[in-house]
């Protein structure tokens, strides 16, 4: 989303020492930009398969060699790999939700056509249901945090959530400043529901896990600090949500989360082996690196907290699996239209009222929740009537799943039980 970091502007000397106050004040004016609502932005995250030895992780100098096909297959995006080689389209701010879907989509679907020709394909799920958790990315950012997160217990949790997870993105623009509490509010409330509608990654490591997100488990498993909600967003009822003020809770949350790595110049990132909130840096109670932190060292760790929706000037939705091309798109417009259409928003809220706390249930039992279920196929006859008339056609087909008790991870873990997770990793790569 085009909206620059207040921080980045604002300061004189971004290698100055930061104060906590200045270090508050900062994340505080980077959170949230007077906009108006109807500018969407996309990312999908995909799993790079070789079709012809599926067990196996794409090494890193094969995925250096195919990027240059990767990056103009899909010239309008902005193409990252994330550390289990996972491919990342980021598509530019567009107009509408109609716009943003057709462009990601024809993107996507130049680079499967692309890589096919190197004998590489693309699978589309919240997981890799197949392959161990390795880390092929070398980048100094990707190990410092690895090293980070073995040094204070998160081994585990980190090596899924880093190599073997994958996510649609939804970028929507922060709204009028007096919405601003009622906005973010929402789509933190609408989470759970959505989480369950798009759920895609029940198998994981070539076996069933039983949760329905295991992508969503992944990240529940991480310090809370850096990855869980921020607190203050959402008020006991959707009444009061007027009255918090997500700004201020999001440089709370910024100062309290611990400092993952450090930058020491180019290439030297530095992780940090031990939880060291930014706020004790900042105070002076801790010296990283034998000094205090600077704007950048704080822009940078910004950048490291990872909440189910992340403030950036605008909201960032980070809830949702990755999921089918046949799906993926009438979730992102269902999201949206939620959000952005101030009908559907207000019934929306009403229809998630009973499951807006509801993670663990959403990413563990998804639709068998009898609440979520109930949400879900609400949330999406509202969309339904709203979404423009070009993606009626797709969210009217996600409706119908949804109905059926089912969400789409669930037709690819019946397909997985039926052929082995080879072999289902191998169709989602060739489709």
């Amino acid at each position: 989303m085009a909206v620059i970091n207040a921080f980045v502007k604002d300061a004189v000397d971004r290698a100055e020492p930061l104060t906590v106050d200045a270090a508050f004040a900062l994340s505080h004016a980077a959170a949230l930009a007077d906009s108006q609502v109807g500018t969407v932005g996309l990312e999908i995250e995909s799993h790079l398969v070789d079709l012809d030895r599926v067990p196996e992780r794409v090494p890193w100098a094969r995925i250096e060699a195919v990027m240059p096909v990767i990056r103009a297959a899909a010239s309008a995006s902005a193409v990252t790999v994330e550390p289990g080689g996972q491919v990342e389209l980021s598509g530019p701010p567009e107009s509408d939700i109609v716009t943003a879907i057709a462009g990601l989509s024809k993107e996507g679907q130049g680079v499967r056509l692309a890589l096919a020709d190197h004998r590489l394909g693309v699978a589309f799920a919240g997981a890799d249901p197949l392959r161990p958790s390795r880390r092929v990315n070398p980048r100094p950012r990707y190990r410092a945090m690895e090293q980070h997160f073995a040094a204070t217990g998160r081994a585990a949790a980190a090596e899924v959530m880093m190599n073997s997870t994958a996510a649609l993105q939804v970028n929507l623009q922060a709204g009028p400043r007096r919405g601003w509490a009622q906005r973010v509010a929402r789509a933190y409330r609408l989470g759970p529901t959505l989480l369950a509608i798009s759920a895609s990654s029940r198998w994981l490591h070539g076996r069933d896990t039983g949760w329905k997100s295991a992508r969503q488990r992944a990240w529940s498993g991480l310090d809370a600090r850096t990855c869980g909600s921020v607190p203050g967003v959402v008020a006991a009822s959707a009444l009061a949500d007027e009255k918090l003020d997500p700004a201020s809770a999001w440089a709370r949350y910024a100062m309290q989360a611990p400092v993952t790595f450090i930058c020491a110049g180019g290439d030297d990132v530095r992780a940090v082996g031990r939880c060291v909130p930014f706020r004790q840096w900042a105070s002076g109670a801790v010296r990283l690196g034998n000094r205090l932190p600077t704007a950048a060292d704080l822009e940078t760790h910004l950048t490291t907290l990872f909440p189910p929706v992340r403030l950036r000037g605008y909201l960032e939705l980070r809830y949702l699996d990755m999921a089918a091309s046949r799906w993926w798109p009438a979730i992102a417009a269902v999201a949206t239209t939620l959000m952005d259409d101030s009908v559907a928003a207000d019934k929306a809220c009403e229809a998630t009222e009973q499951t807006a706390q509801h993670w663990t249930e959403a990413a563990r039992d998804g639709l068998d929740d009898a609440l979520l279920a109930d949400s879900a196929r609400r949330c999406l006859e509202i969309a339904a009537s709203r979404v423009p008339a070009e993606l009626t056609a797709q969210v009217d087909d996600l409706a119908e799943l949804v109905e059926s008790g089912c969400c789409p991870g669930d037709l690819l873990a019946a397909r997985a039980g039926q052929v082995g997770p080879v072999e289902a990793l191998r169709e989602m790569a060739h489709a």
